[in-house]
């Protein structure tokens, strides 16, 4: 087990457990078994239920082709398509509960998907011969596509409880102060909390001017009367009230 541990812009450290080798290699077989079902069954309902093998078969080489390259987009892209979508996992890493995330903290973006993607043919060298080797001599359980997106994939699977969320619990009765607060991502309020609630244990008060600035800057408040810590509070129960339903 490999504790990956990701240091935020704010300068706070966030420990996570990297996915395991097992973990990654299940979730790409899983992966695959998705990719040869698309492939038979959309093979069979085109060929086989509309016959156009008929068609085909009167195309010239070039036409059959093009033909075969555009059936296997959606496996080519596949890893790509669904990573971007669901914010760092295939169906396969659905399953296996296990995400691809940014060292520095933030969410995994298009481009760094991309990075990922594009040098998966290297490490699927020698049937992921290579991608295996990486994978085991990083200290962050990184194969090359990662260490060039600066990415890693970490386990969702830890028990965690309240306190380690972004969640806050709220009564029927609590009505808020910033609706702004959409405009933060789950990951910027995870970010958030960490910080707030390590800086108030360590009575870290420039930490936590620095955080209220910070928050003001990208929620746009223009007035608030609360101290940093009541600001700051207010800002998470705020976000969990306009997003408890989403």
């Amino acid at each position: 087990m490999v504790e990956l541990q990701i240091n935020t812009t704010q300068n706070v450290n966030i420990n996570f457990i990297a996915a395991s080798i097992g973990e990654r290699m299940l979730a790409y077989v899983i992966d695959i078994v998705i990719k040869i079902a698309y492939v038979l069954g959309f093979g069979y309902i085109v060929f086989d239920i509309f016959k156009f093998d008929d068609v085909f078969n009167d195309l010239d080489g070039w036409s059959q082709q093009a033909v075969y390259v555009i059936f296997m987009l959606p496996v080519l892209f596949y890893t790509l398509t669904l990573e971007s979508i669901f914010e760092g996992q295939t169906l396969g890493k659905r399953i296996m509960k296990i995400k691809v995330v940014k060292i520095d903290g933030y969410q995994a973006s298009f481009p760094d998907y991309l990075i990922r993607w594009s040098l998966r043919a290297i490490d699927m060298i020698m049937f992921g011969v290579v991608g295996l080797i990486t994978i085991v001599s990083s200290k962050k359980s990184q194969r090359l596509g990662d260490m060039s997106a600066g990415t890693s994939v970490i386990s969702l699977k830890s028990n965690v409880n309240i306190s380690h969320t972004i969640l806050e619990e709220l009564d029927d009765s609590y009505q808020p102060t910033y609706p702004n607060v959409i405009k933060l991502s789950d990951n910027d309020a995870r970010i958030i909390k960490e910080t707030y609630v390590r800086a108030k244990a360590a009575k870290d008060y420039e930490t936590l001017i620095k955080l209220r600035k910070k928050i003001i800057q990208v929620v746009e408040i223009k007035e608030f009367n609360d101290t940093d810590i009541e600001f700051i509070d207010t800002i998470l129960k705020d976000y969990n009230y306009y997003t408890q339903g989403m």
